[in-house]
């Protein structure tokens, strides 16, 4: 057995099936929840030359070649932000998303040996892809705020806000990542088809340009995209100190909720078979 496996069977002991919540699992699992995070950390970085500059480098590089080609080429009108900002304050929790979904999409399937092997809450196996991606969100975060202070944008008391606007994207990440998860245990093509969806949901989400650039006939439809009220609130908060977050972010805010809820129990229930088909 691995030291994480046999940690697992020597404390850890399934509790009371359908009837435990989510926040009571990682009560009782927190200390298996951590050291799976920290593992999935530290193996991502694992023999890397750069290690965790990547979390910079990355983030840094498509805000240089995006900036270049929405500011100068097409030149994306911003108001009196600077489109590297404009764009960083989206591009930060856009690509915490992408990073987390992608992860938590195939852990089950990198966890195989868990599931097949030790008696665990599996729904842990998604969060923890997520919360792994949290140290480079936290990179990306002071990389975003010493810009800030470059550009000289003034720091908003409206801020306080950001992290409650954070807790719909989480759940907004986390009831996709149940369904993606689950989903892609039976059909391995998720993974596949995710990264092309990923990409066509960025050019529909206000990530590159402004919402308010969006044609009349097609605000419905850009409307209904739970990321877009997501993107426009933290844009609000940070850039300009509204606190008028709108109905797009409520509509975000109670979808998010909603998929959490859904994805959660579709997870729950699909995740009984994944012994069979692992």
């Amino acid at each position: 057995m691995s030291g994480i496996e046999s940690l697992a069977a020597i404390y850890y002991t399934p509790s009371h099936k359908d009837s435990v919540t989510m926040f009571e699992n990682y009560l009782t699992y927190k200390d298996l929840f951590w050291q799976l995070t920290f593992r999935e950390i530290k193996a991502r970085y694992k023999q890397s030359v750069l290690g965790y500059a990547w979390a910079i480098l990355v983030p840094l590089l498509n805000l240089l070649v995006l900036s270049i080609v929405f500011s100068y080429v097409f030149r994306v009108p911003t108001g009196n932000i600077p489109y590297p900002i404009f764009l960083f304050v989206a591009l930060v929790p856009w690509m915490f998303l992408v990073n987390s979904i992608s992860s938590a999409t195939g852990s089950v399937m990198a966890n195989a040996s868990l599931i097949t092997k030790v008696k665990l809450p599996r729904e842990i196996l998604p969060l923890t892809a997520i919360s792994s991606k949290m140290i480079d969100l936290l990179l990306t975060i002071i990389v975003l705020t010493i810009f800030l202070v470059i550009y000289q944008i003034k720091f908003q008391p409206t801020l306080i806000f950001v992290p409650f606007i954070f807790i719909v994207q989480l759940c907004l990440i986390s009831g996709l990542s149940f369904f993606l998860a689950a989903t892609n245990v039976f059909f391995r093509d998720v993974e596949n088809v995710l990264g092309v969806f990923l990409t066509f949901w960025m050019y529909l989400s206000p990530v590159l340009y402004s919402s308010t650039l969006v044609p009349k006939d097609f605000q419905i439809i850009f409307f209904l995209n739970p990321m877009t009220g997501i993107i426009n609130a933290y844009r609000q908060v940070i850039l300009y100190g509204n606190i008028s977050l709108g109905l797009d972010f409520l509509y975000s805010a109670i979808f998010s909720v909603v998929i959490l809820i859904l994805g959660f129990f579709y997870y729950k229930k699909r995740s009984l078979y994944f012994a069979d088909v692992i």
